[in-house]
């Protein structure tokens, strides 16, 4: 069989994960015309199919289920190399690609990129925002270095290290402001906005309220805080938020915040990376600048430390 390269592979896994040659292309950074190409000169190099190729999606071949998965292997290996050399270099850190969920990094995003960059002068930080389940794989193939997720993640091939712990607060409309702060049971009973499926905030919000994940049809779901806060500016229903977020989401709506009397609800916010990755070390202190960081962010949201080493 004749050689394939790392960047067969690399295409190859592109276009399984988008199942669209033109985002596959994109995200790729090259032409639709030259990842066709790789990956047609894959299958003739191979003599199989690899991807059934459909109207509007493609599909993975058996034979593709099977190379894909390897291909994945293969590639995390080779950006190990990577952290292998980068860790031998002693304390320089070169690239550091972070992973946030949805629900924390428009809001210490800001503080950190900033505060990273000038702690360590040339590095590289490339960060994807995205839900957990996203970001645990992507971990996990290799693509991410690290993640700020909220935990525990409860994969027992990740570090899990500790960073804050964050309060919820209660977003109401303005003209609510003077009325008693509800509780659990009380909240159950009024139109709750939640996120929609997929993030884990909803979950923990649900969990406050005692509910499961079939709650009450009058609850309405959105896709970002800042649409379920400006829902309630309208006069809506009530929503939760994390501490972190109420500067930023609250300041252009007719809300008021309300804080939960007694023991809050709240979130622990940490950050993940392979155990067996050579730069668990690097990443340690990394965290450590990150919890110092978080240790800035708004009344409720308190740092967890000192964070464990190793």
């Amino acid at each position: 069989m004749a050689d394939l390269t790392i960047k067969h592979l690399r295409y190859a896994v592109a276009l399984a994960d988008h199942r669209h040659f033109g985002r596959a292309a994109d995200a790729s950074f090259v032409s639709q015309p030259a990842l066709s190409m790789q990956v047609r000169d894959l299958e003739e190099r191979l003599g199989l199919p690899v991807f059934e190729r459909g109207p509007r999606i493609v599909r993975l071949t058996d034979f593709g289920e099977t190379l894909i998965a390897r291909a994945r292997d293969i590639l995390r290996s080779v950006d190990e190399l990577g952290d292998v050399a980068q860790a031998a270099r002693g304390g320089q850190i070169g690239r550091l690609r972070l992973g946030v969920i949805p629900t924390v990094a428009p809001y210490l995003l800001p503080r950190l990129i900033g505060a990273l960059t000038l702690q360590y002068p040339g590095l590289d930080l490339q960060v994807r925002e995205t839900l957990t389940p996203r970001l645990i794989e992507d971990l996990g193939a290799g693509l991410l270095d690290a993640a700020i997720v909220a935990l525990p993640v409860s994969e027992p091939a990740l570090t899990e290290v500790p960073l804050l712990d964050e309060d919820f607060v209660l977003i109401r409309p303005a003209a609510d402001a003077g009325r008693p702060v509800p509780d659990a049971a009380q909240l159950r009973q009024m139109r709750l906005l939640l996120l929609e499926e997929g993030h884990c905030f909803r979950d923990q919000a649900l969990a406050f309220c005692g509910v499961g994940t079939a709650r009450p049809r009058e609850w309405l779901d959105g896709s970002a805080l800042a649409t379920l806060v400006q829902m309630v500016g309208a006069g809506i229903g009530v929503t939760l938020i994390p501490d972190m977020a109420v500067p930023v989401e609250t300041r252009a709506a007719p809300v008021c915040v309300q804080r939960f009397a007694g023991t809050p609800p709240q979130r622990r916010i940490g950050m993940v990376w392979r155990r067996n990755t050579p730069l668990a070390h690097r990443l340690t202190r990394i965290s450590e600048e990150v919890r110092l960081i978080a240790g800035t962010l708004p009344r409720g949201a308190t740092a967890v430390g000192p964070v464990p080493q190793g």
